[in-house]
């Protein structure tokens, strides 16, 4: 064979190979936040596959599940709690993370009817909880009230609820119930993100801008989350400060203060959600409305 032949061969397909190795890193170039992420997530997934590979007990599958949702993969939650039921029967735990996963990704009609079977379980609270966030979701917030307070019933100090059932009182228009549940949230969880927003969008629906400022500044909420608050605020309308009663300065001030840069990116967006606590971490793949609900 002609040396010189060879060589412009070799020299051609290196250089063929080397343009196939630049357009597969074109697209991570090109969005290297949304590949990152992606890998990040594939990288967890798999760390967990193997992980529950190596499981056997129910109450280890299901801390695992846990955590999983907390990371906000509750697409792959719910793969694994298939595989959990099938290997030791469903429960009114394992119910209730396939309720909470299938309200996160959209699934809203197979979440109301695993809310549902919780009902008449020692986790009728979460049934109804989850009940309620469903009818917010849905704008029933006169429903939604109902059923937190069925909840509230079952879990009195369940700092999240409380919050939720506030910000629910505030939508139906009950703007003096909606006091004692949020002030009751704030103190039980002065980290709670959730929480600490409601309150300021009380503080601002009531006339109390000043303390409402004192509360967002404490707590260091970003811009965006202050704005759109306020813009709920406006959505709701004022109530007559009279017609409320007006909170102790001191209350608003909690001693934990909320770094706001390590909050879920969907609490910093303009769209702010004030049903829910923090599992906010289904991202933007699911077709929710802003009423969703995280793991604690």
């Amino acid at each position: 064979m002609n040396i010189a032949l060879h060589d412009s061969k070799c020299a051609c397909a290196l250089l063929a190979a080397l343009m196939m190795l630049a357009g597969c890193g074109g697209p991570k170039g090109l969005y290297p936040a949304a590949a990152d992420a992606q890998q990040r997530m594939a990288a967890e997934a798999a760390a967990t596959q193997k992980n529950a590979a190596n499981i056997d007990t129910a109450a280890t599958y299901m801390k695992l599940v846990e955590q999983m949702q907390t990371d906000g993969l509750w697409f792959a939650s719910l793969a694994h709690i298939d595989a959990l039921e099938q290997r030791w029967g469903a429960s009114p735990d394992s119910s209730r993370m396939r309720a909470d996963a299938l309200r996160q990704t959209g699934e809203t009609a197979g979440s109301e009817a695993a809310y549902k079977r919780l009902i008449g379980t020692p986790l009728e609270g979460a049934g109804y909880h989850g009940l309620g966030l469903l009818a917010g979701g849905r704008g029933d917030y006169p429903a939604a009230v109902t059923l937190l307070k069925e909840a509230q019933r079952r879990n009195p100090t369940d700092a999240v609820l409380l919050s939720d059932l506030g910000y629910a009182n505030l939508r139906a228009g009950l703007v003096a119930q909606a006091r004692l549940p949020l002030m009751q949230a704030l103190q039980l969880r002065s980290d709670n993100p959730q929480a600490q927003a409601n309150l300021a969008l009380y503080l601002e629906v009531t006339q109390q801008r000043a303390q409402a400022d004192a509360l967002m500044e404490a707590h260091r909420m970003s811009p965006a989350t202050r704005e759109a608050i306020r813009e709920s605020a406006r959505q709701l309308g004022s109530a007559p400060l009279a017609a409320v009663q007006p909170l102790p300065r001191a209350a608003t001030m909690g001693t934990s203060i909320f770094d706001d840069s390590t909050t879920p990116l969907k609490l910093k967006a303009a769209r702010w959600p004030g049903m829910g606590g923090q599992q906010a971490n289904a991202g933007a793949m699911t077709s929710r409305s802003s009423i969703s609900r995280g793991t604690e």
